[in-house]
C-alpha cells in the first residue's frame, strides 16, 4: 500500500508488540526467566504457539493452570514485565520507518492510538524510550478491556475514543490474534512481518516488513 493511498485513512491504530518496536525475542527470553523463577515448564516453541499475542491474564492462568484473581494476575504480569523491561532497555528502538511515518500522520493532521493488550507500564516505557509520545493522541492498554484479542473490543475502544468509525480506521498488527481483532472490529489491517515473516501471513492482506514501505511514494 502506498503513502498515497494509507492517508484515505483517517484513524491510525498501532498495536505495540512487534509494530512500534520489534521485542519479541526479549519477551520470550524474560517469560523463561520468570517461568524458571516458579518452577513452571516452559519452550520458547510451545510458548510462542499457545500465548503469542494473548494478554498477561490468559498467559498466567494458562501456566499456572488455575483461575487467579485480578489482584494475583496484576502483580505476577508487573513481575514478569520488570524483567522484561530490565533485559529490553538497553536495545530498546523503534522499528525502522516508524517516526518519518508518525510525522507524515501528523502532518496531515490524522489521529493515532496504540492498543495494546500489554499494560500500561509497558506501554509507557516503550513510547518513553522511543520518543514517540507527541504523536500518540490515545494509548489503550488491555487491562481497559474485558476480553482480549481476537475479540475486537481493544480496537473498537481506540476508534471510539478517537472519535472515528471503525471503517476509516486502519490498524497495523503483526500477530495473527491481533490481525483477526482488526478484521472483527470492521477496520482495514496492515500485517508488520516482524514476529511472523511474509510468508505467513495471509497473502490477502497488505503486509510490510517495516515502515519504510510508506517511503516509496510520495
Amino acid at each position: 500500500m502506498s503513502i498515497t493511498n494509507i492517508l484515505k485513512f483517517e484513524g491510525f491504530i498501532f498495536d505495540m508488540d512487534g509494530v512500534i518496536v520489534d521485542n519479541y525475542l526479549f519477551h520470550l527470553e524474560a517469560w523463561g526467566k520468570f517461568c524458571e523463577k516458579y518452577g513452571l515448564n516452559y519452550s520458547k516453541e510451545d510458548f510462542a504457539a499457545r500465548y503469542f499475542g494473548k494478554p498477561n491474564a490468559d498467559i498466567l492462568q494458562g501456566l499456572f493452570q488455575k483461575e487467579m484473581s485480578k489482584s494475583e494476575i496484576k502483580n505476577l504480569g508487573e513481575e514478569k514485565e520488570a524483567i522484561y523491561r530490565k533485559i529490553y532497555e538497553p536495545s530498546i528502538k523503534p522499528l525502522p520507518g516508524l517516526k518519518l511515518f508518525l510525522t507524515r500522520l501528523k502532518e496531515e493532521d490524522k489521529k493515532i492510538a496504540i492498543a495494546s493488550s500489554a499494560p500500561q507500564s509497558n506501554i509507557d516505557f516503550v513510547v518513553k524510550h522511543t520518543g514517540i509520545k507527541q504523536y500518540i493522541d490515545v494509548m489503550v492498554n488491555g487491562d481497559m478491556v474485558t476480553k482480549g484479542k481476537p475479540n475486537p473490543d481493544i480496537f473498537l475502544m481506540a476508534s471510539s475514543m478517537l472519535g472515528i468509525k471503525s471503517h476509516k480506521c486502519v490498524v497495523f498488527e503483526d500477530s495473527f490474534s491481533g490481525i483477526q481483532a482488526a478484521l472483527n472490529a470492521g477496520m482495514h489491517v496492515v500485517a508488520v512481518a516482524t514476529t511472523h515473516n511474509i510468508n505467513e501471513h495471509d497473502k490477502n492482506l497488505e503486509i510490510i516488513k517495516d515502515f519504510n514501505s510508506f517511503k516509496k511514494t510520495s
